[in-house]
């Protein structure tokens, strides 16, 4: 045997048979990521914490998503800004809805304020166009009682409309 030989055997026993050709797929590849149980921060001040929170439910809800999701994040409504901050959300998101999203994006909304975000995404989808969003997902992470506001406004635009109950 050369040494070229001897590496590719290396490889093969390395990375599995399938990586060469092998007639059984490696079994970490046809199994999907074990998620990690989310917990909700206990401080509803905590934007870090909330952030970190947020970001992993997003990860646990790309399958299928072909571009980064476009995230909107409101902080707990004692924050000196909070009016100001929901106000400029609410436009971004408003103009986004309205200029419609591509196929295979997310648009994910979440924070300690579950009741005022659910009242961003009513807002914003409210006249949307029927169908103008098909293939999206839209990620809402708070109180499922929330969330069946802003449901049947975003279905009807086509998008997918999934609630990550905040426990």
């Amino acid at each position: 045997m050369n040494k070229l030989h001897v590496l590719m055997v290396s490889a093969c026993v390395a990375f599995g048979l399938s990586a060469c050709g092998g007639d059984k797929p490696a079994e970490t590849a046809a199994q999907p990521a074990a998620q990690a149980l989310l917990t909700v921060p206990t401080d509803p001040a905590d934007d870090r914490a909330w952030r970190l929170y947020l970001t992993q439910a997003v990860k646990q809800n790309m399958e299928g998503i072909r571009s980064s999701p476009f995230m909107y994040y409101l902080p707990t409504a004692t924050a000196a800004d909070f009016e100001d901050q929901f106000n400029r959300q609410a436009d971004q998101v408003a103009g986004v809805v309205a200029q419609g999203v591509l196929p295979g994006n997310m648009l994910a909304f979440g924070g300690p304020e579950y009741a005022k975000m659910a009242d961003l995404i009513v807002e914003a989808f409210t006249g949307a166009s029927e169908g103008s969003m098909k293939d999206v997902r839209v990620l809402y992470i708070g109180a499922a009682s929330e969330a069946e506001r802003a449901r049947p406004l975003v279905e009807a635009t086509g998008a997918t409309f999934v609630v990550v109950e905040a426990k």
